[in-house]
């Protein structure tokens, strides 16, 4: 921590004002905001957490509170409220092939092991980062429930599903697996 003076000198701020910034009674518009920040929350909870700022909106206005659109919105959003969205968000994973004949399904949806490397369970998902997305291939152990191979890239070419297994074979060496997708590849592997 650094002493309120030097702070003050740094901000070019007087360390009175400082002070009686810190005493000062707040706006009228955040009381304003405080008001309406508990009437939001109340609509929020009565609507089981679904409704988002336009529907809270229509609440207030039916309720007679004289509120815009856009200030709703902030204060949800400032305090951490949000709606529920039934639109799929996001990039999908998936191209499938039409013409490409799905893969036998060798555990008949039963994702359940005996043991550990009898059955890996791989699946991809994206991260959005900083306005891009990176692409995370991941083998799972069905019985253990640990990771054991996965990939990361920019890019979602089947070299990072193959090198989250090729990570999970040199790591494991299991002398029996089979390698379920929720995409219908299943491939044995016998070393």
């Amino acid at each position: 921590m650094f002493p309120v003076s030097s702070m003050c000198r740094v901000l070019e701020v007087s360390t009175s004002g400082y002070y009686a910034w810190l005493k000062r009674e707040p706006s009228p518009r955040a009381r304003e905001d405080a008001v309406l920040t508990e009437r939001i929350r109340e609509a929020h909870m009565r609507s089981r957490e679904t409704y988002g700022s336009p529907r809270i909106h229509a609440e207030l206005r039916e309720d007679g509170v004289r509120v815009g659109r856009k200030r709703v919105a902030r204060l949800m959003r400032a305090h951490g409220l949000e709606g529920v969205s039934r639109r799929r968000r996001g990039r999908k994973t998936t191209v499938r092939n039409a013409s490409a004949r799905p893969a036998a399904d060798l555990v008949e949806r039963d994702l359940t092991a005996d043991g550990p490397d009898q059955l890996w369970v791989a699946d991809i998902t994206y991260i959005p980062v900083a306005g891009a997305f990176l692409y995370l291939a991941v083998v799972l152990d069905a019985f253990s429930r640990k990771i054991v191979g996965w990939s990361m890239a920019a890019h979602m070419r089947s070299e990072l599903v193959l090198d989250a297994l090729d990570m999970a074979l040199q790591q494991r060496r299991p002398d029996d697996v089979v390698h379920h997708s929720d995409q219908g590849s299943r491939v044995w592997f016998r070393h």
